[in-house]
């Protein structure tokens, strides 16, 4: 299995980041599902990982009846909601592959009660994903963990109720020890407004409350040169 114990970035052209990471990907989950007859996937949203999961719907490998998926982060909508990260995952991959339904584990974040959610999604998951997807905005943050938030501290649960600068706020999210413990990390990043993110990230000091995508540091990062822009040469 590849390595990511240590960062390993690949800055690539644009256009060819997505189908470039959905390779990897394939990769990956076709070795651990060969090694253990299943393999755990977690998604992540956004315009990135979007391409992406497209790119990955065609690769004919993937041995879809032995994939479980589950989601970093979920906004606090109906799954049909345009701002549902599961409706972006079910028309941009698991309505184009032969996945079966009971393998897909929405966080069901919409309901009223978001701790009892969090804490029925934390007894779904396993202890460690095989393979974890997340993005990066702006400021940082990756899954719904912003800076400053109080679940960038969390030790112990591994899904959380937040609330986010952004609407719509309510959110579920993995928290720090779901992400350190997944076995594999994947960091998706496109933009030039990703770039001082990312150089805070790859080469500030280590300080996940205000750069929360630090969390991943150790993991297969996809960028593209614009994204890249702010990193010491290589």
């Amino acid at each position: 299995m590849l390595n990511t114990e240590a960062l390993d970035l690949r800055v690539l052209p644009t256009a060819e980041l997505p189908a470039r990471a959905a390779a990897w990907l394939a990769e990956v989950l076709v070795e651990v599902a060969a090694i253990n007859g299943r393999v755990t996937l977690g998604l992540a949203g956004g315009t990135t990982p979007r391409a992406m999961h497209e790119a990955l719907s065609c690769s004919p490998d993937v041995p879809w009846v032995n994939v479980h998926i589950f989601f970093g982060d979920e906004r606090a909508v109906p799954p049909d909601h345009p701002d549902s990260n599961y409706r972006m995952a079910k028309e941009s991959l698991l309505d184009r592959v032969a996945i079966p339904p009971t393998q897909v584990h929405r966080m069901q974040a919409e309901g009223p009660n978001r701790d009892a959610a969090a804490r029925a999604y934390e007894a779904l998951l396993p202890d460690a994903l095989d393979v974890l997807v997340l993005g990066i905005g702006e400021d940082g943050h990756t899954a719904s963990l912003f800076p400053g938030s109080s679940a960038l501290r969390e030790a112990e649960r591994r899904v959380l109720p937040v609330v986010g600068p952004k609407p719509p706020p309510e959110r579920l999210t993995l928290t720090p020890p779901a992400i350190l413990a997944a076995r594999q990390r994947i960091v998706l990043a496109a933009g030039a407004g990703k770039a001082d993110a990312i150089a805070r990230a790859l080469e500030g000091p280590w300080d996940p409350d205000s750069t929360p995508v630090q969390l991943a540091k150790k993991g297969v990062w996809f960028v593209d040169p614009p994204a890249a822009a702010r990193l010491a040469p290589r």
